[in-house]
């Protein structure tokens, strides 16, 4: 059997990404600079034929954004294109050249999978490790990225023979459980007018700078248009005066944009991201979906939840985990994470039998999974 060689233990499984795709925040960040880019092009035209002076800063400024910006969207897929994915009997390693970064498969805490919308069958998962918490509080994350079915390969790195035949990654969690694994609980959060309402340090503070770019947006509004008609009046040449209309044109829009999207985030995302969110127990796991993204998490991690007051008078309950080499316990949201990742949590947020809940993940329990490692 063809066995890692830093390790010296047998590889169960191997691949590479199979699709690379640039995150989406690169992705914003590569068009902040493409506008960037283009704003100082039409300034540069604008000094160079109204004040007839070389515009050899706009020009660097420009073309600086310009490469970054292509830099930014490449570098993802440089990186990546040399990865390999490596499951062993007892690790997980992701390795480029002589680069290696590895995970007990015994120490994962969970996995969170997000599968593509662009391209069917292909997502990514996150193995999250919680560790103590307090100072000390801090997660190992390893990411596998373009994994072609990747929760066959979870179940592989569980050490389970998986059922799950190939999709798209649309189909239901039910239709994707273990060999007589059974749903003994299953809800979707409920809903109250209160509960659309913002809530969280994240979602405030994406409001508050929503609200601040909109400020801004006016703000340029005002003072953009006074300055046109006095360089109108002035006698300005046609080409500087749209080059000028062009450039203010495209950064008002930038910061509209922007402001719309954090307003959208704030109030939109939320909701809609509840009204798509499904709960799963069974007597193994606990599952969570939410469109296109899913929380794997085996039960015997979690020792403890707390039940906190949620919104809309629900309840928000928190799983604490715990795993080798990390006695001390990782709350996992019992702090606000939850109002601070827009990535999913182990947290059943809005729970209206949070009792049940609560009783039905501390009840004693015997997982084939531990059996089998």
């Amino acid at each position: 059997m063809t066995r890692d060689a830093a390790l010296g233990e047998r590889i169960v499984w191997s691949g590479r990404p199979r699709v690379i795709e640039t995150p989406d925040t690169l992705r914003a960040i590569a068009l902040l600079l493409f506008a960037f880019s283009a704003v100082s092009l039409c300034f540069a035209v604008v000094v160079s034929f109204a004040l007839h002076v070389t515009p050899t800063s706009c020009l660097l400024f420009a073309a600086w954004s310009a490469v970054f910006g292509v830099l930014v969207l490449q570098a993802p897929k440089m990186w990546l294109a040399e990865v390999e994915y490596i499951v062993t009997e007892r690790h997980v390693v992701m390795q480029r050249g002589p680069f290696r970064r590895t995970i007990e498969r015994r120490a994962i805490s969970f996995a969170r999978i997000n599968w593509s919308s662009r391209s069917p069958g292909i997502g990514d998962m996150d193995l999250v490790r919680a560790v103590p918490t307090g100072a000390l509080r801090r997660r190992l994350l390893l990411q596998l990225r373009g994994v072609v079915a990747p929760d066959r390969v979870w179940s592989i790195i569980r050490g389970i023979d998986s059922p799950i035949v190939p999709h798209n990654g649309d189909r239901p969690l039910t239709q994707r459980l273990d060999d007589g694994e059974r749903v003994v609980w299953s809800a979707r959060p409920k809903t109250t007018p209160l509960a659309y309402l913002p809530r969280g340090r994240r979602e405030l503070g994406i409001l508050a700078l929503s609200g601040i770019l909109f400020c801004v947006f006016f703000k340029m509004l005002a003072r953009a248009i006074p300055n046109e008609r006095v360089l109108a009046a002035a006698g300005l040449e046609h080409a500087p005066f749209a080059a000028l209309l062009i450039g203010e044109g495209i950064a008002a829009l930038l910061v509209l944009g922007a402001a719309l999207y954090f307003a959208y985030d704030a109030i939109v995302t939320p909701a809609r991201k509840r009204e798509n969110t499904r709960y799963l127990i069974t007597d193994r796991r606990v599952l969570i979906q939410r469109g296109r993204e899913e929380l794997h998490l085996d039960r015997e991690r979690i020792v403890d939840v707390i039940p906190t007051r949620g919104a809309g008078g629900m309840t928000d309950v928190f799983l604490v985990l715990d795993g080798p080499h990390a006695r001390a316990l990782a709350m996992s949201g019992a702090f606000g994470e939850a109002g601070v990742s827009p990535q999913l949590l182990p947290v059943l947020s809005s729970v209206e039998d949070a009792e049940s809940v609560s009783r039905i993940l501390l009840a004693r329990r015997v997982n084939p999974v531990s059996q089998a490692a």
